[in-house]
């Protein structure tokens, strides 16, 4: 991290959790929640952003995000049609289109999905999948053989991919050195990374990567209220919130059933890739960093601009407010507003280092760990399925610095 980075971030005054309290009723012109007791009308968030009014002037067309999970199965009927060709960095049995657990396609149906034969509907139908596939919770465990590389590799595999946007509802408390250059390499190739932040923010709250490098934006979940899930960690790697807390998910790689309450950042980082790419699709000459400072700017928040709440970061993303009424100053196209430095510049090459060593990367926003409590929400609580499933995060951040950690793999999806 620069000094520059470091004294910009410096000047960020984190605020409470507790200035938020507005709903997504107050924050939303027509959110009404439908009566319907199907999959789609449980989707209680579509009639919250306003899709259907957005749909009319956009649907993310246009737009590719490349989805980093467990796989995204293309034949459920809610994706048929939507999924492109992608990358399996897992080298396991199988291919990316082979969802080991039923996460993946959650995550690309919350962000391209049709809706058709009653699947979720995703927030941008019109956006296209691809899916890379890496090793996560048990299916790691069961698979030695991995590559230690795999989400490197498919973080690479993704910026030189068409796709402009990143999606990674996953994280761990460990990080390697090859794992952050594939995220810069990303970024240099003017890509627009997403990650959960995680889901212990009621337990040891501590740092999730890849939430925590500075190039990525880490994506808080909020509920029905416009609060902080109670589950939702606040490290100071929170950059946005959106909607992650009693959402319909598949409940396991069978594909037979979607179920219901599921709870997790993971969704919440899906529903706001899914936001940049409406966006992006209305203002294709843009950047990553002018998509990414509008979303920002119309970010709903009770505090001052240009600082960032330490349970919500800049707010609740509402990508309506630029798609309906044009609102969001784009800002400088070559200047990142989430390390205030330029970002153009020759990338470098796409090759992995060789190198398997591993050490701790700083934490972005000058963060430390803070364990501040989380605002609890009343009725959503942390369950077992797919979206509900614990995030490993964050090595203890040493007071004074100057420790280290050994790789112990075991991401998981958030």
């Amino acid at each position: 991290m620069t000094a520059g980075m470091s004294r910009a971030r410096r000047r960020v005054r984190v605020l409470g959790a507790l200035a938020v309290a507005a709903s997504w009723s107050v924050l939303f012109v027509g959110a009404a929640q439908p009566a319907a007791a199907d999959t789609q009308a449980k989707q209680w968030y579509l009639s919250a952003m306003q899709t259907e009014d957005m749909w009319k002037v956009t649907t993310g067309e246009g737009i590719k995000v490349a989805v980093i999970d467990s796989g995204v199965n293309s034949s459920t009927p809610s994706l048929q049609g939507q999924v492109l060709k992608g990358v399996d960095a897992t080298e396991a049995p199988g291919d990316e289109t082979d969802d080991y657990s039923g996460h993946g396609t959650t995550m690309a149906e919350m962000i391209a999905g049709t809706g058709k034969g009653g699947g979720l509907k995703g927030i941008a139908p019109g956006v296209k999948i691809l899916p890379m596939r890496i090793a996560l919770g048990e299916f790691e465990k069961k698979m030695p053989s991995i590559t230690i590389q795999d989400t490197a590799n498919a973080i690479r595999a993704a910026a030189d991919s068409d796709a402009r946007i990143i999606s990674m509802s996953f994280g761990s408390f460990y990080t390697s050195p090859q794992q952050h250059e594939a995220i810069k390499y990303a970024e240099s190739k003017g890509k627009l990374l997403f990650a959960a932040v995680g889901n212990e923010g009621h337990k040891e709250n501590k740092l999730g990567y890849p939430a925590a490098y500075p190039e990525v934006v880490g994506v808080a979940s909020a509920d029905r209220a416009g609060k902080v899930s109670y589950f939702s960690q606040h490290a100071g790697t929170v950059d946005l919130a959106s909607p992650g807390s009693d959402v319909p998910s598949w409940c396991d790689n069978s594909f037979k059933s979607y179920c219901d309450g599921a709870s997790g950042t993971s969704g919440a980082t899906a529903i706001a890739s899914a936001s940049a790419a409406l966006v992006w699709s209305l203002h294709p000459d843009w950047t990553a960093n002018q998509v990414l400072n509008v979303l920002f700017d119309t970010a709903a928040r009770d505090w001052k601009d240009g600082e960032r709440s330490e349970y919500l970061g800049h707010g609740l993303i509402r990508p309506s407010m630029n798609v309906l009424k044009g609102k969001g100053d784009p800002g400088a196209p070559d200047i990142s507003p989430l390390t205030k430095e330029k970002t153009t510049g020759p990338a470098k090459s796409s090759e992995p280092s060789a190198s398997t060593s591993a050490s701790p990367q700083p934490a972005k926003n000058g963060a430390e760990g803070e364990k501040a409590a989380a605002v609890k929400e009343s009725n959503s609580s942390d369950n077992g399925n797919q979206l509900g499933l614990i995030l490993g995060v964050a090595a203890a951040v040493a007071v004074l610095g100057g420790v280290a950690y050994a790789v112990v793999r075991r991401r998981k999806t958030a």
